[in-house]
């Protein structure tokens, strides 16, 4: 059982203890939203680490609020402080994939994780440092808070493929089969391979798109690509969303 993002860590160790009770020997991952210096309410970082564990905690870390390197400082905050207690857990890290937080940066986010680390070695946002600063600092829960997509999550796995021995999508690429029966017509026509490996995130790095490019169908409420329906999409019907979006393209000035 994951409980994250608590800004005050006694409200992560009444958490604890409710999972304790209702769900005994369930293994527990307790994360905080929190910096490298305290909870919000002045707490160190490292004695909430200790105080996670001590609540019954098995794996504690950070996430959310802030970048990787900041959530990683604030892991390994407590991981010391749980060495020197004499106590032992896991770690994990769940940051975003760019800075703090703030009213700004949810509209303005021109930083973010790029896809394919091992081309940028001196990005900072690299996940060839995560997987540095990371893993040699004893934090082997690595995923990814706001702002990740599941390409940043491919990414931590290829990073991470000598430690896992090999880079082993779970049952296979499924290239986005889940979405056949979205309600959207625009998200359906996502299904296939085509459109994963030809996307082109706007990251506003070097060699990706500045900027994001909406798919721009046009279709609003009423249209018959937006009917709803219990049953899964057909063929038929994903093929008619795949000729409008072609119509649509083509209708389109370079």
């Amino acid at each position: 059982m994951i409980a994250e993002y608590y800004e005050h860590v006694e409200e992560a160790e009444w958490h604890i203890h409710a999972i304790k009770e209702y769900m005994p020997g369930t293994p527990i991952c307790a994360s905080l939203a929190i910096n490298a210096d305290s909870d919000v309410h002045g707490v160190p970082t490292g004695e909430c680490g200790v105080r996670l564990v001590k609540a019954g905690a098995d794996v504690i870390g950070v996430n959310c609020h802030f970048d990787p390197f900041r959530c990683i400082e604030a892991v390994v905050k407590m991981r010391d402080a749980v060495k020197e207690a004499g106590l032992k857990c896991h770690f994990m890290v769940q940051p975003l994939d760019t800075g703090p937080r703030t009213p700004v940066s949810r509209l303005h986010r021109p930083t973010r994780v790029p896809l394919r680390s091992r081309t940028q070695d001196n990005d900072q946002m690299g996940y060839a440092q995560i997987r540095q600063r990371g893993m040699e600092r004893g934090i082997r829960f690595i995923g990814g808070c706001c702002g990740f997509e599941p390409y940043h999550i491919r990414a931590v796995s290829e990073e991470l493929s000598e430690e896992r021995g090999g880079y082993q999508p779970a049952n296979g690429v499924k290239w986005g089969t889940c979405l056949q029966k979205h309600t959207k017509p625009w998200v359906r026509a996502r299904a296939n391979r085509e459109y994963w490996e030809t996307l082109n995130p706007g990251t506003g790095r070097p060699y990706s798109a500045s900027l994001s490019k909406p798919d721009q169908w046009g279709v609003t409420a009423g249209h018959e690509l937006v009917k709803q329906h219990e049953t899964k999409t057909t063929e038929e019907e994903l093929q008619k969303g795949a000729d409008f979006k072609t119509k649509i393209l083509a209708s389109k000035p370079c």
